[in-house]
C-alpha cells in the first residue's frame, strides 16, 4: 500500500520563500508510486491550509480558495480537522489519516522545535530532529554551549539581548570588539539562511549590523571572524548510527555566504567533493557525527563549517536539523556525490521517521503504582 504523507511548507518565518522551494523539489521527487502526497501549507499569517495545488497558491499569495485546517493533538488518529465558519471542527475525511509528515519548514516556527512538540504530541511520525535536537540546531548560542561542553571547537562569541543594545549600546560594541579585531559577525540567535546576519569591519558596521540582528531576534551573537575562511559542509544521515557524506566546499560571490549568494545571484561555487586532504576530510566527517550526536539529532542534518585556510583549523558552526532541499541545496547534492540519489534519499528519510516513532512507541509514558 502507498504511504500517505503529508508535506508542510512555507510558515511564518523569514524564510518563507526558502521553504516554498524546497518543497517544490521535494513534492516532484517523492515517487507516486510508493506515495500519496498530501500538500500542507502555512501562509506567512499562520494559517494550514489544504486543496488543490496548494504550493502554486502560497507562491502566488492567493490562498482564499483553499480550506483552513488544524492539526490536532489526538494520539493514534493523525488526523486533520476542517475549521468551520462557526469555529467548530469536523474530521476532513480526504486527510484523515497519515503515515508520515514531512516538515520542509525552514527557521522559526518549523525548525526550532515547535512543529516537531505538535506531532509528537499528536503522535504521528515525522522526518527530521526531534523536540530538543530542533531547538538545540536553531539556537545558536546554546548549540556552541553544547559544543564546548562535548569538548568540539567552535569559534569565540558573545550573546547580548536586544534591550541589551537598546539601553547600553556603546557598552555592547565595547564588549564585542575586546572579543577579536574586525571583522565581527553579527547574527540573530535563531534563524537560519544567512538572514539578518552582517560581516562587520568597524564599529559603524557593528552598529548597524546590531540593529539588523535585532530585528529578528530579541537575541543577539557576535562572532568572532575568520580572514578568509573556507566554508565546508557535510551531510548527516541517521538515527542511532548516523552517517556523513563526503564534505563539499562553498565558494561564495561575496564576502561570505549571504541569503543573496544562496539564492538570488546564482554566482556561488558549490564544490563536491571539497578539495581536502583524506585526513582533513576524515576529520570533518569525524566532527559532523559527533556534534550530531551531541545534540541527539535523528533522521538529517548538515552540519556547517569554518576552515581557517592559514592554520588549518576547522571550527563548527552550525548544524541545519531541516537543510534546504532546492534545486541547489548541498544537502541532497553531497548525498547524490556519496552514492544516494535525491528520490532514494527521500525515501531514506521517510523510513527513517518510521523508525523513529516506532522507538518513541516503545517508551512508556505514564506510571500508576503497582503496574
Amino acid at each position: 500500500m502507498k504511504k500517505r504523507i503529508g508535506v508542510i511548507f512555507g510558515g511564518r518565518s523569514g524564510e518563507h520563500e526558502v521553504s516554498l522551494r524546497s518543497a517544490r523539489s521535494v513534492l516532484q521527487a517523492l515517487d507516486p508510486h510508493n506515495y500519496e502526497v498530501i500538500q500542507i501549507g502555512i501562509t506567512l499569517d499562520g494559517e494550514w491550509v489544504v486543496g488543490e495545488n496548494v504550493l502554486e497558491a502560497l507562491e502566488q499569495r492567493q490562498t482564499q480558495h483553499l480550506m483552513r485546517v488544524c492539526l490536532l493533538p489526538e494520539p493514534g488518529h493523525h488526523r486533520l480537522y476542517l475549521r468551520k465558519v462557526q469555529g467548530e471542527y469536523i474530521v476532513l475525511e480526504p486527510y484523515q489519516s497519515l503515515d508520515v509528515i514531512f516538515p520542509v519548514l525552514h527557521g522559526t516556527f518549523g525548525e526550532d522545535g515547535t512543529l516537531q512538540g505538535l506531532l509528537e504530541l499528536a503522535g504521528i511520525a515525522y522526518v527530521g530532529a526531534g523536540v530538543a535536537a530542533s531547538a538545540l540546531g536553531m539556537d545558536k548560542a546554546l548549540f556552541k554551549q553544547v559544543m564546548q561542553a562535548h569538548h568540539l571547537p567552535v569559534v569565540e562569541y558573545l550573546v547580548f539581548t536586544r534591550a541589551e543594545i537598546e539601553t547600553d549600546r556603546l557598552r555592547v560594541v565595547e564588549q564585542a570588539e575586546a572579543l577579536a579585531p574586525y571583522p565581527l559577525f553579527t547574527k540573530p540567535v535563531n534563524l537560519g539562511s544567512s538572514v539578518g546576519i552582517t560581516k562587520c569591519h568597524n564599529r559603524a558596521e557593528l552598529m548597524a549590523g546590531l540593529e539588523e540582528a535585532a530585528r529578528y531576534d530579541r537575541r543577539i551573537l557576535v562572532e568572532r571572524g575568520i580572514d578568509r575562511a573556507r566554508e565546508i559542509e557535510v551531510s548527516v544521515l541517521g538515527n542511532e548510527q548516523p552517517i556523513a557524506s563526503v564534505p563539499g566546499e562553498v565558494v561564495p560571490d561575496e564576502e561570505f555566504y549571504s541569503y543573496a549568494s544562496k539564492y538570488l545571484n546564482n554566482a556561488t561555487q558549490l564544490l563536491i567533493p571539497a578539495p581536502l586532504s583524506e585526513t582533513l576530510s576524515q576529520e570533518i566527517r569525524r566532527l559532523a557525527v559527533a556534534a550530531y550526536r551531541a545534540v541527539d539529532c535523528a533522521g538529517m542534518a548538515r552540519v556547517d563549517f569554518l576552515l581557517d585556510p592559514r592554520t588549518q583549523e576547522v571550527f563548527i558552526s552550525e548544524i541545519n536539523t531541516i537543510p534546504g532541499f532546492t534545486e541547489i541545496s548541498m544537502y541532497p547534492k553531497l548525498w547524490e556525490a556519496s552514492g544516494l540519489p535525491y528520490s532514494q534519499l527521500l525515501d531514506r528519510l521517510i523510513n527513517l521517521a518510521l523508525e523513529r516513532q516506532a522507538e518513541r512507541e516503545r517508551t512508556q509514558y505514564t506510571y500508576r503504582r503497582g503496574e
